[in-house]
């Protein structure tokens, strides 16, 4: 599914000279009419972002904003509005919103919010795909390698973790090797090192 920017604007010469100024710097963009059209086809897939005003002419901007959330949705949101509303704005950026901008607003501005939002979609994508990726290789690990690697994690050799799990020092040796095989790293420093970049907090 290719990056689109959705415009979601009740004003339809609004929606017509957004989607012209995207058009014109090379970006694809598709336009609705209301929150309830655009989320009638919501799609966990969509990538891309969103331009959404605030003041609509059914669902407001915000309320489909929280649709969104509600849907587990990750697209960035630009909202636009033509009247001032700090303390929304201050909300809406605090639920998670790319940003606000008070319309009119300058066209290069707002070209470069929205290039900059799709950057943000494609690495947060690349980050989920990393994300799941390694959760399916650590779902793939047996509970004896699993606790294995907990203690590899930890720092301990080989000795220590036979003698911790009761097993043989030739058990712990083939554990160990089936786990860097399966996390596809040759160490245990590359081990944390992948655990670490992956989880680490947004």
């Amino acid at each position: 599914m290719e990056p689109l920017i959705h415009i979601v604007d009740d004003d339809e010469a609004i929606r017509d000279a957004l989607a012209w100024l995207l058009k014109s710097r090379q970006l694809a963009g598709r336009t609705w009419a209301s929150g309830e059209a655009f989320l009638a086809e919501l799609d966990p897939a969509m990538r891309g972002c969103v331009v959404l005003d605030v003041r609509l002419g059914g669902m407001s901007g915000p309320e489909c904003f929280e649709q969104m959330l509600a849907r587990g949705a990750t697209l960035p949101v630009l909202f636009l509005t033509g009247h001032a509303d700090v303390p929304m704005a201050v909300q809406l950026l605090r639920r998670g919103a790319w940003h606000f901008m008070e319309k009119p607003c300058n066209d290069n501005e707002l070209v470069d919010l929205v290039q900059e939002a799709l950057a943000f979609d494609a690495r947060n994508r690349a980050d989920q795909g990393t994300r799941a990726n390694l959760e399916a290789r650590l779902a793939a690990l047996t509970p004896r390698e699993q606790e294995v690697m907990a203690r590899i994690l930890e720092g301990k050799l080989n000795k220590q973790i036979a003698d911790t799990l009761d097993i043989s020092m030739r058990t712990v040796e083939v554990h160990r090797a089936r786990i860097f095989d399966k996390m596809g790293v040759r160490s245990a420093v590359e081990l944390s090192q992948l655990l670490s970049a992956v989880r680490k907090p947004a």
